[in-house]
């Protein structure tokens, strides 16, 4: 390292406050100070305005309907369609401009670039087979899918005619397939017959035949695109109910179908989440409060314009690539990228590649990946112009601020404002990040709320902690993105969510607040920084996995009788699976076994969920009540100093415990 770089260096690390840059502010599409004091003004009626960036057939009579808290209703008696505003509204000035660039892993491979024309034909094409398939207005069409664009024009086929869809993270299993299809009562299933991860291809289709063998009804219609190369492919021949993507499409060649008028509130989509019980939760999101805010946050914080080329590298599969690969930057009438593979793959300089190709001007990426850059080195982005960059942004995770600075120096040059998003699949959107043409950035902090919201960090009893002070975060006030309940379960919706954090017994639904688990503290000019959750639930690369989940799969493994779950930190993947596994007697601890027990996480969960360290111990660390001390455990798996041990029935096993974790 010369001289210069020590000093760059040595500067940047001591630096805690950044301004965004002049340059940046002058062209921000959001750049007045004074927006957070006329929001807080003018609620709820302030976000008109984001309801201003979208095409009605019939203009909402009431901003906000809270007469039955906690089941708002946004937009009140307006009419419009999610495919119209992303598509049909962008035709006359922007038909032959790039809506999806997509880039396939094989580098060798020709990749898409769909036009809003040609993207607007193949929807139509496929919302007219769907129809032909039985698909109605408000029936729930599932889609296992990775990252081919036959997922975005599915989904906003179902938009078009008023199908919500429900998409499936291609790495789940399938298992978690047939889960989600029968509690979502889904009789279409959208998916492909493989794809490619690191040069080989995947016998996605088996997968999915799996899950379908689990649902339990019947199962109307399935669509199988293909991916695979020839040569590639696995040979399956499609059931009597399954239909080629390629031939459905063919047959509806120049359709035109009319997009259905939906109310406000009509469900546009579910997304399926982790909740603490084990059993995923149905998040609904409805029309226009969630497609207003997707677009409102892509405008404000991501600073997407129509002429940019957007690049955010999440996986449609979760709650990131609905609202900030597919609906906000198509309600914009942008360029979007979608990336089939892997950042390091085939090798560690994919991602800025592909960056300097495509001239992206944002990058949208998680901590996680973040880390994996550091860890290989900045000369992989050294090789490739990177200038064509204005803005960075990260999901999933907090960013720890040496991670935060690394990409602002190396990924930005110091010329692109980090904007560090807090927010949810209930959210829908982001909810605490600053404005990056008006506020200064703060490495480790998510930053303020977004302008409207009314964010705040308490204690049990409700008070607002002193700042430097951690507590709970909390949402006082609904927002237009938010969830409207899960999906046939309007008691599970208000237990999980509102004011679950409170020590009170407040019936009163006005008190009710949005408690989305997490800890927090707040600085003494309102900059949140997120901490972490506060229930069961793992934050694995950004994806949340239920501890009862993993903990379920691991006992199915025979010859396990208990296992307790807990997370770990982890240099790339900020939170990492540690299995604790007693085993029945006459079963050994071996390698055989961790084996079997990976094998079976993967099996019902996916990869993602993959532990991390398997260790077999003859005991679990309990209360006398039973109850299982997994902070003693989370605290073995960080090697950090044992909190009280004396309440346990059974101190002396975590010594051990302890010990096994060093050895191996």
């Amino acid at each position: 390292m010369s001289d210069g770089d020590a000093e760059l260096e040595a500067r940047l690390a001591a630096q805690e406050e950044f301004e965004p840059p002049a340059g940046f502010v002058e062209q921000a599409n959001v750049s007045d100070p004074d927006i957070y004091g006329q929001f807080e003004e003018n609620w709820p009626n302030c976000w008109r305005a984001a309801a201003e960036l979208l095409d009605w057939y019939e203009e909402y009579e009431q901003v906000l309907d809270d007469s039955n808290p906690p089941f708002y209703k946004w937009f009140t008696d307006g009419k419009l369609n999610v495919s119209d505003n992303c598509l049909d509204r962008h035709l006359d000035e922007r038909g032959d401009e790039a809506a999806i660039e997509w880039v396939g892993e094989p580098v060798d491979e020709d990749n898409v670039t769909y036009t809003y024309e040609e993207l607007h034909r193949e929807v139509n094409e496929f919302a007219a087979a769907l129809l032909d398939m039985g698909v109605g207005e408000d029936d729930v069409v599932t889609m296992y899918m990775p990252m081919i664009p036959q997922l975005p024009i599915a989904m906003l086929a179902c938009a078009r005619i008023g199908a919500p869809h429900s998409v499936v993270f291609a790495g789940f299993s399938a298992d978690a397939l047939a889960t989600r299809m029968n509690s979502a009562d889904s009789e279409y299933l959208v998916t492909c017959d493989g794809y490619y991860r690191r040069g080989d291809p995947l016998d996605h289709l088996a997968k999915a035949n799996e899950g379908l063998d689990g649902v339990e009804h019947d199962v109307e219609g399935v669509v199988v695109a293909e991916r695979l190369m020839d040569g590639d492919g696995f040979g399956h021949d499609l059931a009597d109910n399954q239909h080629a993507y390629a031939d459905l499409v063919a047959d509806q060649a120049g359709a035109e179908v009319d997009p259905v008028e939906r109310d406000a509130e009509d469900m546009l989509f579910l997304m399926y989440t982790s909740g603490t019980t084990g059993k995923p939760k149905g998040v609904k999101h409805t029309t226009a409060g969630y497609l207003a805010w997707a677009a409102w946050t892509s405008q404000a914080v991501l600073d997407i314009k129509p002429e940019d080329t957007y690049f955010c590298s999440a996986d449609i599969g979760w709650i990131t690539g609905h609202s900030y690969i597919v609906y906000g930057p198509l309600a914009l009438g942008t360029t979007t990228m979608m990336y089939e593979g892997t950042p390091d793959y085939p090798e560690r300089d994919r991602l800025w590649e592909i960056v300097e190709e495509y001239e992206a001007t944002q990058l949208y990426t998680a901590p996680t990946a973040i880390r994996a850059f550091m860890k290989w080195g900045a000369e992989f982005p050294e090789r490739h112009d990177l200038s064509s960059l204005r803005l960075l942004g990260t999901v999933g995770e907090p960013i720890n601020p040496r991670a935060w600075k690394w990409y602002y120096q190396h990924i930005g040059d110091e010329e692109c404002p980090v904007v560090d998003t807090w927010w949810q699949t209930e959210t829908g959107g982001m909810m605490i990040t600053g404005l990056p043409g008006v506020k200064k950035m703060k490495p480790g902090s998510a930053g303020p709320p977004l302008p409207g919201l009314d964010v705040r960090i308490v204690d049990t009893k409700g008070e607002e902690v002193k700042a430097g002070r951690a507590g709970y975060l909390t949402v006082q006030k609904p927002w237009p993105g938010m969830l409207r309940t899960l999906y046939k379960n309007d008691e599970r919706f208000i237990q999980e969510y509102w004011a679950e954090y409170s020590d009170t017994d407040s019936s009163d639904p006005d008190d009710w607040i949005y408690f989305p688990e997490d800890g927090a503290k707040i600085d003494d000019e309102g900059y949140i920084t997120v901490l972490g959750r506060v229930d069961d639930v793992l934050n694995v690369s950004g994806h949340r996995l239920g501890t009862m989940e993993i903990e379920s799969a691991i006992v199915g493994v025979d010859g396990v009788a208990e296992a307790a779950v807990v997370g770990g930190d982890h240099e790339i993947k900020g939170e990492a699976v540690y299995a604790y596994v007693i085993l029945e007697d006459g079963y050994e601890g071996d390698e055989e076994m961790r084996g079997r027990i990976v094998e079976g996480v993967e099996d019902a969960i996916g990869p993602i969920a993959r532990p991390e360290q398997v260790i077999f111990t003859p005991e679990l660390p309990k209360t006398r009540s039973g109850k299982i001390m997994r902070r003693l455990l989370e605290q073995i798996a960080n090697e950090e100093e044992l909190g009280d041990t004396t309440t346990l029935r059974n101190p002396e096993i975590v010594e051990d415990i302890q010990q096994q974790v060093q050895s191996d």
